[in-house]
């Protein structure tokens, strides 16, 4: 990955330590992750795998304990306070999966999405008109002086969105997003997202432990232990005039050539310390060890 500006993200060999000695906590351990401009990718991966804490260090919210993490070309672990403060509130967009956190109880739709623009400077007649024109694009323009205590928890979100986009930021972080919702809420928020990635050409990330989330989007980012595991990516397969879309997954090479093979995989093989590999025409085998015994 020496070329960061070939992507809008590039994470080189990022950890996150929490905690010393035996209270160590190892969050993330040496994580590749590219993304290129203009593209919508998941995260996905059970409680405590760490795509959180990734999601937190791209928002500038934290600082990995070890490797790099570039964002539009900028190093985030060089930036100053300043640069940082600026980048949080121009470059970056977030969304988090507890709408409170969002949103301001006694505001209106409209005047939540004005406050970050007011925050940056921007005249409140454009704020206004921005901030119409953002919540139109959510699907809200029946709900703009609405107060959230008087929103679904669908519609909630859809306000967080428009805050998080107010300052027409280059990247969108959401953070379980529909974690509060029912499945049809969650539904509809997981197909505006992809809708406003079409529309507005912004580069999402979504983290989410929804299993079913590769059915909905082109690239799925799985992360367990702290490691990213595998990558599953839609495509669609035409047959004549007849189409299917299919998912192929693969497991990751690190940059140190180390070949992440998701663990219910190892499991499956009974695959514990050390497997054996076979070079074959083209094709790598990776066997239990007990393949290896069996040869002697």
């Amino acid at each position: 990955m020496s070329q960061h500006t070939a992507y809008l993200i590039a994470a080189e060999q990022v950890s996150r330590t929490f905690g010393k000695g035996a209270a160590e906590v190892h969050a993330l351990v040496d994580v590749d992750v590219e993304v290129a401009s203009g593209a919508l990718t998941v995260v996905r991966g059970p409680s405590g795998s760490g795509k959180t804490t990734l999601l937190n260090i791209l928002a500038g919210l934290d600082v990995p304990s070890a490797g790099r993490a570039y964002v539009g070309g900028q190093d985030l672990l060089t930036m100053s306070r300043q640069d940082m403060v600026e980048y949080r509130r121009s470059k970056v967009g977030f969304v988090w999966q507890q709408t409170a956190r969002n949103l301001v109880p006694y505001l209106d739709a409209v005047q939540n999405v004005e406050v970050p623009m007011i925050l940056a400077g921007v005249n409140k007649r454009e704020a206004r008109e921005r901030a119409i024109a953002l919540l139109e694009a959510v699907h809200l323009q029946h709900r703009l002086h609405h107060r959230p205590p008087q929103l679904s928890g669908g519609e909630q979100q859809r306000v967080s969105i428009a805050v998080a986009l107010a300052n027409n930021p280059p990247l969108l972080l959401a953070d379980e997003p529909t974690g509060e919702l029912d499945s049809v809420a969650a539904s509809e928020i997981f197909e505006l997202f992809g809708e406003l990635n079409r529309n507005l050409g912004t580069t999402i990330i979504i983290v989410t432990h929804d299993p079913d989330i590769a059915a909905r989007v082109d690239r799925v980012v799985a992360i367990r232990d702290g490691r990213t595991s595998s990558e599953i990516f839609r495509r669609v397969r035409r047959q004549g005039n007849q189409a299917e879309v299919v998912h192929d997954e693969y497991v990751l090479v690190d940059a140190a050539g180390r070949l992440q093979i998701p663990r219910e995989m190892l499991e499956r093989l009974s695959i514990r310390d050390r497997a054996r590999v076979l070079m074959g025409e083209g094709r790598l085998e990776v066997l239990p060890e007990a393949a290896r015994q069996e040869d002697r």
